[in-house]
């Protein structure tokens, strides 16, 4: 495995952090069998691209995102800021005074090599030095709910159906002492 730098965005990181979460998103809506909804992609697209704005215009203060890049390409992401209107609604704002841990994508050239688990780990670490004790995470994937069911145990809120018939929704709510981190030597 190459050298891998988790670092802060840049502003010139803009042009590649675009690319990468239209391939990210693209691929994981493909694999969820909803590649068809297009608009949807955008809009997912949109999302992430506001979130990043609003990290570099804050300087981190209203969103944070952390980067893995391997020889000065983005091959991961994840972020934390305030929880989503969707938790919100869905939590009726029970999570309203905790932060989200999201935009956790990792290029599908890199998948299962540990670089989400990487991530997660550096904002564990990054939560706890800025004095923040409880995340909440969120996802309407199937394939990502394996992942974080894997990592946290069963959601704190399932709302079933809520995407269609079988596309459920969970939301986790976690404290950062409670969360075991390892890296790999």
């Amino acid at each position: 495995m190459q050298n891998i730098e988790i670092r802060r965005p840049k502003i010139a990181d803009f042009e590649d952090l675009s690319q990468f979460f239209r391939i990210v998103i693209t691929d994981t809506y493909i694999r969820e069998g909803i590649g068809h909804l297009l608009d949807d992609i955008e809009k997912e697209i949109d999302i992430k691209q506001k979130y990043l704005n609003l990290d570099i215009e804050s300087n981190g203060e209203n969103r944070y995102f952390l980067l893995a890049v391997i020889n000065n390409q983005v091959i991961g992401s994840i972020e934390y800021g305030p929880v989503s209107n969707l938790i919100s609604e869905l939590t009726n704002n029970s999570l309203k005074e905790v932060v989200e841990v999201g935009t956790v994508y990792v290029h599908p050239d890199f998948q299962d090599i540990g670089i989400g688990t990487l991530l997660l780990n550096v904002m564990y670490l990054t939560l706890k030095n800025k004095g923040i004790e409880d995340f909440c995470l969120d996802s309407g994937y199937k394939r990502a709910q394996k992942i974080w069911t894997n990592k946290f145990g069963e959601p704190d809120y399932l709302i079933k159906d809520y995407w269609s018939q079988g596309f459920h929704h969970m939301i986790w709510r976690r404290s950062i002492s409670e969360m075991e981190i390892k890296f790999k030597i």
